[in-house]
C-alpha cells in the first residue's frame, strides 16, 4: 500500500459536566489504582512496560464549539463513536474499478483538514483501510472533549514578542530539495507526533508502543516509523548543543510516576512554532492494570506566559507491535522530486514559446 501521500504530511472524548484538572496545566496523578490492581514492580516501582495505544477520536485540540466543556455526556460519546463504527463499515464496501465512483470514501465536507490535505481519504485509501482510533478518551472514566486541559482545550495566546506558530501542512507544496519535504515523508520520524516529546496519535494508523524499563534506562519504540527514544535514568541534559530527534530526555521516579524531562528539541520537530527553549515535561503513572496515565506540560517562557498541556490515557493494546519498514529510501520521493523538475522545463519551455512568438 502506497504511503507516500500521507508520509507528506509529517506536520498536527458520562454525564459528569465538569472535568476535575481544568487548569492550563496538568496536576498531578492520583496513584490510587495501580497497588489495588497488583501492578508488576520493577525496581520498586509500577511497571511500565508493555504494549500500549493512544490511538482515540479525541484530539489534542478542543473543536472551538465546544468552548469550556471538557467532558461529554455518556450519550455524545455513544453516538461518536457509533458514527465512527458506520464510517468503517461503509469504507469497507466493496468498489467497482469501473464505476467511476469513489465507493467506500467519506464524504468530502467531513474530512478532516489532514485527510483533504492528503488528497481525500488519505492518498485515496479507502476509510476502511484507516485506524485513526475508534473510542472517545476516556481519562479516569471521563470521556474528554480534548487532550489539551487549558480552560477552552486551545494553546494559549502567544506573547507579543513570539514568532506567529506555522499552520497546518507547512512545507506541502515545497518540491525543491529533499530537506523540504516533512520528516515522516523522508521516513525519518513519524509523521505528526508520534514519538514525541509530547507523545501525540497522528490521526491515521499505526498509533501504537512498546515501552522497556530498566533501572537505568526508559525506551519506547513507537511504531510509527518504527522511532525508539531513549529517556535517561537519573541522569543530567547533555550541554554540547547537539538537538538529536526527538531531544534530549531525562527521567526519575517521583513515588509511582516517572517524570520525563525534554530539552535540546530540533526545530524540525517544533511544537507549534517553538523549539529552541522548549521544555516538554511528561509524567507517566499506572493508572490500573491495563492504562497509563500521560501528562505533558509545554514550557517556553519566550512564547507563552505561563506553561500549559494536557493529558489522556495509554490503553493497553491487544497486540504486540511489527516493525513499521518505513526508510529513507522511500521510492515515491524521487519521483515527486523529479515529476517538479518536470513541471519546471515545461514551464520554462512554455514561457521561452511565447516570448518568441511576440
Amino acid at each position: 500500500m502506497n504511503r507516500a501521500l500521507i508520509l507528506a504530511l509529517g506536520t498536527a472524548i458520562c454525564a459528569v459536566p465538569v472535568v476535575a484538572s481544568a487548569a492550563d496545566a496538568p496536576k498531578a496523578a492520583p496513584a490510587k489504582k495501580a497497588a489495588a490492581e497488583k501492578v508488576a514492580m520493577i525496581d520498586g516501582h509500577p511497571d511500565l512496560s508493555g504494549y500500549w495505544s493512544n490511538a482515540t477520536l479525541t484530539r489534542e485540540i478542543r473543536p472551538s464549539n465546544l468552548g469550556t466543556k471538557a467532558v461529554y455526556t455518556a450519550e455524545e460519546a455513544r453516538k461518536l463513536e457509533a458514527e465512527v463504527t458506520q464510517e468503517v463499515a461503509d469504507g469497507n464496501k466493496p468498489t467497482d474499478p469501473n464505476s467511476g465512483v469513489d465507493g467506500g470514501k467519506e464524504d468530502p465536507k467531513k474530512l478532516r483538514p489532514e485527510f483533504a490535505a492528503a488528497g481525500g481519504d488519505v492518498g485515496g485509501y479507502n476509510r476502511g483501510w484507516l485506524d485513526p482510533g475508534s473510542s472517545v478518551m476516556r481519562v479516569h472514566g471521563e470521556p474528554r472533549t480534548s487532550f489539551l486541559t487549558t480552560p477552552n482545550g486551545q494553546p494559549p495566546a502567544r506573547i507579543a514578542t513570539a514568532a506567529p506558530a506555522p499552520g497546518f501542512g507547512r512545507g506541502m507544496g515545497s518540491f525543491d530539495n529533499p530537506e523540504n519535504r516533512s520528516l515522516g515523508e523522508r521516513c525519518i520520524l513519524g509523521f505528526g507526533r508520534n514519538a514525541g516529546p509530547p507523545m501525540l496519535p497522528n490521526g491515521f494508523y499505526n498509533n501504537n508502543y512498546q515501552f522497556v524499563v530498566t533501572p537505568q534506562t526508559v525506551a519506547i519504540d513507537v511504531e510509527m516509523v518504527h522511532d525508539t527514544r531513549i529517556v535517561r535514568l537519573n541522569s543530567t541534559h547533555r550541554t554540547d548543543g547537539v538537538r538529536p530527534w526527538m531531544g534530549d530526555s531525562i527521567g526519575h521516579w517521583e513515588g509511582n510516576t516517572l517524570v520525563v524531562e525534554t530539552t535540546n528539541i530540533p526545530q524540525a520537530q517544533a511544537y507549534n512554532g517553538s523549539w529552541k527553549n522548549l521544555k516538554v515535561t511528561e509524567r507517566f503513572t499506572r493508572d490500573g492494570a491495563d492504562r497509563i496515565f500521560y501528562q505533558y506540560i509545554i514550557d517556553d517562557p519566550t512564547t507563552w506566559a505561563k506553561p500549559w498541556g494536557g493529558e489522556y490515557e495509554f490503553y493497553k493494546l491487544q497486540g504486540i507491535v511489527y516493525e513499521y519498514a518505513c526508510h529513507e529510501g522511500n521510492y515515491a520521493l524521487p519521483g515527486m522530486l523529479g515529476g517538479a523538475r518536470r513541471q519546471e522545463q515545461e514551464a520554462t519551455k512554455g514561457g521561452a514559446a511565447t516570448k518568441g512568438g511576440e
